[in-house]
């Protein structure tokens, strides 16, 4: 790191036994890319990506057992930006180099993530990285997706999933899935869009000879929760907003499951996340409408009622008003559904 550099966010990539080396260093040099394209962009301090990679401190059955508890069991084996304390941001569980059935059951990997994600770390896989992350539980009830050779796979070992194998990438705000074996790139831009804007994704896809990924393109920008801000009782009620697509926002409901006085809830949400808990639960609705409109052909009247809302009409104006686009020119512009 040179001293015109500070750092944007930490990305962590979990060496797990049998992951595709060759993903882990990709997204490694992707990610040192993007930093430089960064640095050449604007005045110093030019934010940068800091990337480590983790593995389990030992294979021992103690150890293990260690680790089941989310206890530091799992240490950092390799860091681009040395020195300074640790901050994940981001979690990657990369591919694996042999098919699912033969992944080896990973639990102690699995509560270490838990434990980051309760913390306000944004977990993410590609292709069978999936399978290491259904471990976690945390995907229960939600869409994802991988290789669509391991999907049906991973629907059986784990029901509670909505695999949806058709899209590359699901980007469900604290957790986002990428499919294919080479999907990485698409996460790692993706990523890149996220932290160090279109401008860096698109110069670091050009420098790489890759495509970008379609939904970086779009000149509007997508919904990113804040997380990281150490409320625990508002983080809780909004990886459940999140998990459930916010259909159930009222307040009270939320402020119980926070376990907090109405009054109390509403002033820490509104600090921690910057937002209303009514407008956070438009900008949840709001991004699982644009992903329908993007990747199917359903009426728009049916894309209202499945993300809540029963007046599409309604639905149409606050579209518009959060997006830029009515839903059906969003649709025309935005949509790869054939």
């Amino acid at each position: 790191m040179t001293t015109a550099q500070r750092i944007k966010a930490e990305i962590g990539l979990l060496l797990y036994p049998d992951v595709q080396l060759a993903a882990v260093h990709g997204l490694t040099d992707l990610f040192r890319i993007a930093s430089d394209m960064s640095a050449a962009h604007g005045e110093p301090p030019a934010p940068a990506i800091r990337v480590s990679h983790w593995q389990l401190a030992a294979q021992d059955t103690a150890a293990q057992e260690h680790a089941a508890q989310g206890d530091a069991a799992v240490e950092c084996v390799f860091d681009s930006h040395p020195g300074p304390a640790h901050r994940l941001g981001h979690l990657i569980a990369p591919p694996s180099l042999v098919m699912p059935a033969r992944m080896q059951p990973m639990a102690g990997f699995a509560a270490w993530m838990t434990k980051r994600h309760g913390e306000g770390a944004i977990l993410c896989s590609v292709c069978a990285g999936a399978f290491l992350l259904g471990e976690t539980g945390l995907l229960a009830g939600r869409e994802a997706t991988t290789h669509w050779a391991f999907a049906e796979a991973l629907a059986a070992r784990f029901p509670a999933i909505r695999v949806d194998s058709d899209r590359m990438v699901i980007d469900g705000g604290d957790i986002i899935t990428a499919g294919g074996i080479l999907a990485w790139t698409d996460l790692g831009l993706t990523l890149v869009e996220r932290l160090l804007g279109p401008s860096v994704m698109l110069e670091t896809a050009r420098f790489l000879l890759i495509d970008p990924p379609g939904r970086a393109q779009q000149p509007y920008g997508r919904f990113v929760p804040r997380l990281d801000h150490g409320d625990a009782a508002v983080l809780k009620v909004q990886h459940w907003l999140q998990a459930t697509g916010a259909k159930d926002h009222a307040v009270p409901a939320l402020a119980a499951r926070a376990g907090l006085e109405e009054r109390t809830f509403l002033r820490r949400f509104r600090k921690a996340t910057g937002l209303r808990p009514t407008e956070y639960a438009q900008h949840v609705r709001i991004a699982r409408a644009r992903e329908a409109l993007e990747q199917s052909r359903r009426p728009v009247a049916q894309i209202a009622w499945e993300v809540g809302y029963g007046d599409a009409s309604a639905f149409r104006k606050l579209f518009q008003r959060v997006t830029g686009l009515a839903p059906a020119d969003y649709r025309r512009r935005f949509g790869i559904a054939a």
